[in-house]
């Protein structure tokens, strides 16, 4: 299996939203849409599923049109779509249907999925146990079926990942799946993910998180003002960059040998230093001054830079909210 998008455009009128978006993913993996506010991820994903019309472009799944009435993909939106006033049972089960899964093989996938997302309580109402008595169950009532606006935002969005995941897609599409989740949620999200990954799925992931796009995804394309800015394999991105922030730990204040030695320094706090260097042999050469100025040396650590100092060089300057 194979996904091809292929110069990608849509116009508003005058203004250009998104403007010839192409990429490629050969194998299962996981590939980032990132971009500021406003540069035309959630555009281009509507267009990729034909939820919005292109002015140009196609997609193409196996080397035929992207179709999702043929195509299994899951998808999960970065505004909830819920219906508010239906229980959520209801809802699991419509939207199965809509993927052509029948009721019975639905409740058994969502059964299983709600004990991975930790949301049985909601969709499975409880009557009183019989050890409690029978007076006592008498007066109790058994819970009413859980609806979409009695759930936090948290756990809305849960049932909406399950809503991507029921019908076992091929394809699996993530606007912004972490938002707003919680460190425990955010892990089990997480956990879900890699073992989505494990069986070999194509994953596209659009987030603002640049942590969690360099632990899932090997090749990004990053948008500014509807315009590709940068693309490609991560690893390679970062590699030809070369090696240019510099951590230094030392037991004396060394603000004034990091100035003679012509280095930028970013950012520093009780003797630890963030330093900007053009490469391994002008760290070298301050590695030498600070060790023929006897300072002690706690840490010297050169790393490439991260993908959020990637990201803020292509599009910080232009940004606009």
């Amino acid at each position: 299996m194979s996904l091809e998008v292929r110069n990608l455009s849509k116009k508003y009128g005058d203004k250009t939203v998104v403007e010839s978006l192409s990429f490629e993913m050969k194998e299962p993996g996981v590939f980032a849409l990132l971009g500021t506010n406003g540069a035309g991820k959630t555009t281009s994903i509507r267009m990729m599923l034909n939820m919005l019309s292109r002015d140009s472009g196609e997609v193409l799944w196996n080397g035929k049109p992207l179709d999702t009435a043929t195509c299994n993909v899951g998808y999960l939106a970065e505004e909830r779509g819920l219906y508010p006033k239906y229980t959520l049972m209801d809802q699991l089960i419509y939207f199965a249907g809509l993927r052509g899964i029948k009721k019975a093989e639905a409740k058994k996938r969502i059964r299983y999925w709600a004990e991975r997302l930790e949301v049985e309580e909601y969709l499975y109402p409880t009557t009183p146990k019989a050890e409690e008595g029978e007076n006592k169950r008498k007066r109790a009532k058994k819970q009413a079926p859980k609806k979409a606006d009695q759930l936090s935002k948290g756990n809305q969005q849960k049932i909406q990942f399950m809503t991507a995941l029921l019908p076992d897609p091929d394809l699996l599409i993530l606007d912004e799946p972490l938002s707003g989740l919680d460190p425990v949620n955010t892990d089990l999200f997480k956990g879900i993910i890699r073992d989505e990954i494990a069986k070999g799925k194509y994953l596209i992931m659009s987030s603002h998180q640049m942590a969690t796009v360099e632990e899932f995804c090997t090749d990004i394309i990053i948008l500014n003002r509807s315009k590709t800015v940068l693309k490609g394999h991560l690893n390679d991105i970062k590699k030809s960059y070369g090696r240019i922030n510099l951590l230094l730990k030392t037991e004396t204040d060394v603000t004034d040998l990091i100035r003679q030695a012509g280095l930028t320094l970013v950012s520093s706090k009780e003797c630890e230093y963030q330093i900007k260097v053009s490469g391994d042999e002008q760290a070298n050469a301050f590695l030498r001054l600070l060790i023929e100025k006897e300072i002690t040396i706690v840490t010297f650590s050169l790393r490439e830079p991260s993908l959020h100092e990637i990201f803020v060089e292509k599009v910080g300057d232009t940004h606009e909210d």
